[in-house]
């Protein structure tokens, strides 16, 4: 872990509950001077441990409403057919995170999508259209009882 002190974890705390708050607004909340937040932020960006700024969306109002988590098992497992397979899914929009997991199944997929015929559609003409496929299995999410992004700090 990069070396942070107690400012720089309250200043991450801060920006990942709302990244829009300014250096003047963060510098009033730790009694400091927006010049030391200037530049702590700076050097968080820098140093890669900001990565980004985005805004959160309500999947649901921008009809993205049926989220499907798939467990996805290739046929061969050499290191080429696994590095295929990550560069096929970065091109697949619905797919919004991918894990290279242990166990069962060699991938996670979290796919949005519309409704269950938007997942028909992307299953039958993007996922299993993808060489290497062995098997996907879906289980369809009826309830998110919580879900965040950001990382745990303690301060």
């Amino acid at each position: 872990m990069a070396s942070l002190d107690n400012t720089d974890l309250r200043i991450l705390k801060l920006l990942q509950e709302d990244a829009l708050m300014t250096n003047k607004e963060i510098a009033a909340k730790l009694n400091l001077t927006t010049t030391p937040v200037h530049e702590r932020i700076k050097r968080l960006e820098q140093d890669g441990i900001i990565e980004k700024y985005t805004a959160i969306l309500n999947k649901s109002k921008l009809g993205k409403g049926l989220v499907v988590l798939v467990d996805v098992t290739l046929k061969e497992h050499a290191a080429e057919f696994l590095a295929q397979f990550e560069r096929d899914v970065l091109l697949l929009p619905e797919v919004v995170e991918c894990y290279c997991i242990s166990g069962g199944a060699d991938f996670l997929l979290k796919v949005l999508v519309k409704d269950m015929d938007e997942y028909r559609q992307f299953i039958l003409h993007k996922l299993a259209t993808l060489a290497n496929i062995g098997n996907a299995q879906s289980r369809f999410v009826v309830n998110e009882i919580k879900s965040q992004t950001p990382v745990p700090i303690q301060v």
